[in-house]
């Protein structure tokens, strides 16, 4: 499944930071671990991500600095700041909020996503 350009735009920064609030990382770690999240579901390239890694260092969500890889290769390392975790937390209230109203307009509520329906959906 391919995920329309919008969809993708609004997804992709909080998942950067989502995933480098689990630690440390680099560019082909985190496309690899977005296809792991997404079970294959989700692919991204270079050219997404990149400029979005440029985007959140420049708003100071994301730090990074030159390391070496294991194979002796430097390789851009890219790490969550206190900024980001902050944003970050304001993404995960924002996307609660579109998830849940979009089970109950879905009609899901507690079916779908138990985790976002409400206790009494999730009682019955």
């Amino acid at each position: 499944m391919r995920l329309a350009k919008d969809l993708m735009a609004a997804t992709s920064a909080p998942l950067v930071l989502a995933i480098l609030s689990e630690g440390e990382s680099y560019g082909y770690a985190i496309i690899a671990r977005v296809r792991e999240l997404s079970d294959g579901e989700i692919e991204w390239t270079d050219g997404l991500l990149y400029p979005l890694l440029h985007r959140l260092e420049g708003a100071e969500l994301v730090a990074s600095h030159w390391g070496l890889a294991e194979s002796g290769r430097k390789r851009r390392y890219y790490a969550i700041t206190d900024a980001g975790r902050a944003e970050l937390a304001e993404h995960r209230k924002q996307w609660s909020t579109a998830v849940n109203t979009l089970a109950h307009a879905f009609g899901a509520a507690g079916r779908l996503w138990p985790a976002f329906a409400p206790a009494t959906a999730v009682a019955r």
